[in-house]
């Protein structure tokens, strides 16, 4: 290929590979969302059309990148998981972070109608997006633990907050008052006892997040004469914190 006197330019370009044998995780934030939700009329406390969009776009992420073994998400985020061997974009951090928050988000916009098929977007939503290392298997254990404590923190506190609104009358700042200096076992009793709401009851997608992997599921055959295994991308909403995943999922940790 021929090279011009300018190529030179090329040299200001930093090296930002991500460390060899490490767990890439490239993370996708909502930016301004308290704003874009309630200018889109988002249902309080959860809106199950817009975590339904987010999981439809983090699907369609799986699906193009093969070497994501995991991903989780929750409210207006999401974390991609890839495999400690991946060369994928020779494990440019930039290329991994920008590649996966750009299909996120034109996902996020291209899915949108099958979600709220009454209303289009009134502007762009943005999402930001970062790449971390872990070098170990607990750390990335203790890395997604974070993300569902944060989800389970977060979201007893909505519950109860828009509870206290919605149900109670209270306004904003009186509910913000009440709960402040509560603990989660405060927030539990005000919900049951004002509001015969058992948190744990609760759906387990609002309360512990979506888990995707993927899984051999049997699918009919063309000819209908039986069925075949195929890898599919699947839901999950159960505990990430504890043994029992990790136990029933032990390959999700192994080096291929």
């Amino acid at each position: 290929m021929a090279k011009s006197k300018f190529e030179y330019v090329r040299l200001f370009e930093t090296e930002d590979r991500c460390l060899p044998n490490s767990w890439i995780v490239v993370r996708v934030d909502g930016k301004g969302f308290h704003k874009f939700s309630t200018e889109h009329d988002y249902e309080k406390p959860n809106d199950m059309r817009a975590l339904s969009l987010m999981n439809k776009a983090a699907t369609s992420v799986m699906e193009e990148f093969k070497d994501i073994c995991l991903a989780y998400g929750q409210s207006d985020e999401y974390s991609f998981v890839f495999r400690k061997e991946t060369q994928v974009y020779s494990r440019r951090s930039a290329k991994l972070s920008t590649n996966v928050c750009s299909l996120f988000t034109s996902a996020f916009v291209y899915y949108w109608s099958e979600h709220f098929p009454s209303s289009k977007p009134l502007y762009p939503p943005v999402f930001d997006g970062r790449t971390v290392l872990y070098p170990s298997n607990q750390n990335i254990r203790d890395y997604l633990s974070w993300r569902q404590a944060d989800c389970h923190i977060n979201n007893l506190y909505n519950t109860t907050f828009w509870a206290l609104i919605l149900k109670a009358g209270l306004t904003p700042g009186e509910a913000e008052q009440k709960l402040k200096g509560t603990l989660s076992g405060d927030k539990n009793e005000i919900l049951f006892s004002q509001f015969s709401i058992n948190y744990n009851k609760e759906p387990e997608m609002l309360r512990k997040g979506t888990i995707l992997v993927r899984r051999k599921v049997p699918v009919a055959l063309p000819d209908g004469s039986g069925t075949r295994e195929k890898s599919q991308i699947v839901q999950l909403y159960t505990d990430v914190i504890g043994d029992e995943f990790w136990n029933e999922n032990n390959h999700l940790l192994t080096i291929s």
